[in-house]
């Protein structure tokens, strides 16, 4: 399966570092590759694997279980996204419980602004809105996190 081994290192690396966990990783990245061999679609490109990974990412985190068990982890390996134009970092225990309180479409934004580092454009040409549309979503999830973080930095 050439599209498994040209784009599942890549999108296992981008669910392994959302959920920091290898297995639910692994399990996120081969049920994906699994649905598009039962369906016989292999005309897939990357941004639809990005969104799918991105998506059942969001799904597992919003899940009780998985999110009690990501806010209870020790902070060592924790992610932080400390983009230059941020007044708030982005930790992985902040992620885990904005999520459960953003819209699919604002989750979508938090992890590819956040976690992959995209700029407004490509993640706009990703999920196929404007600019302006991420640009609202951006600000919204940002005072979110500030309200979350209690205002501080």
């Amino acid at each position: 399966m050439q599209i498994y081994e040209r784009y599942g290192p890549a999108l296992l690396r981008k669910a392994q570092r959302v959920l920091r966990s290898r297995s639910e990783a692994e399990d996120i990245v081969q049920h994906l590759f699994l649905e598009l061999l039962e369906t016989k679609n292999m005309n897939v490109d990357l941004p639809y694997l990005y969104r799918s990974v991105t998506n059942r990412c969001l799904s597992r985190i919003r899940d009780e279980k998985n999110r009690a068990r990501l806010l209870a982890e020790d902070g060592g390996a924790s992610f932080e996204s400390r983009r230059a134009d941020e007044s708030v970092t982005m930790t992985q225990d902040l992620l885990v419980k904005l999520v459960a309180e953003l819209e699919e479409d604002e989750g979508q934004v938090l992890v590819l602004y956040f976690f992959d580092e995209m700029s407004l454009e490509e993640i706009a040409e990703m999920l196929g809105v404007h600019r302006k549309t991420v640009a609202k979503r951006v600000d919204s999830i940002r005072t979110r996190a500030l309200s979350m973080a209690g205002g501080a930095s």
